[in-house]
């Protein structure tokens, strides 16, 4: 979440499960409280923006509905205080934007285990959900914040995310739950201010 809209209200020493120090968070105050609601309400809302069209987007593999849905969410609830772009703050904004898309993906936890950053391979992913039906592919998020003196498009930052999931080897997590590479989806979100590039597909059509 942005800086500024929740608080640690306490703090437990490591867990030895992710390496980290875990805290409790409580909403600064009422006014962000009815925002954050408010926020809520819109993604609910009888807009022609159903919350599970996403994820069945994502289950599909239709990137063309992924980027199209994203990209409307996020020019209608989001604003430019959550997606500021100084270069100080890049890393804490990818984290706004881990969550806004961890939230959207909430509800396969039925279907399958979510998890976020924890080690596999050379690293720690962002997203990974695995499959608890064996007919299910299992599949690897990864977020970037456009750069620009790294990278001159969203394309490039989509595609950068692309080459860490393979470099880092994320995919090593599912092939030890026994799912074969060419039932691995790999997706990178490419993100400036309120703007999502989304690509990616079989992982097998990467490497």
């Amino acid at each position: 979440m942005a800086g500024g809209y929740l608080k640690a209200a306490g703090r437990r020493a490591c867990d030895h499960e992710c390496g980290m120090d875990t805290y409790t968070l409580m909403i600064t105050n009422l006014e962000v409280k009815k925002m954050l609601r408010r926020m809520i309400l819109e993604w609910f809302s009888a807009d022609g923006l159903n919350l599970s069209s996403f994820t069945e987007a994502l289950l599909a593999g239709d990137k063309e509905y992924m980027n199209q849905y994203l990209n409307e969410i996020m020019y209608a609830t989001l604003s430019c205080y959550d997606t500021g772009r100084e270069q100080s703050r890049t890393r804490v904004h990818e984290n706004f934007y881990h969550g806004f898309v961890l939230g959207l993906v909430a509800d396969l936890r039925g279907r399958y285990v979510i998890t976020s950053n924890r080690e596999s391979g050379l690293g720690r992913y962002d997203v990974m959900l695995k499959p608890r039906n064996a007919a299910d592919c299992g599949i690897i998020l990864e977020f970037k914040v456009l750069d620009p003196d790294r990278e001159q498009s969203m394309q490039e930052t989509a595609d950068a995310a692309l080459r860490q999931i393979i470099e880092k080897g994320y995919a090593a997590g599912l092939e030890k739950e026994g799912i074969s590479m060419d039932q691995i989806r790999i997706y990178g979100f490419a993100f400036s201010g309120k703007k999502v590039l989304i690509d990616g597909g079989c992982i097998l059509e990467r490497v």
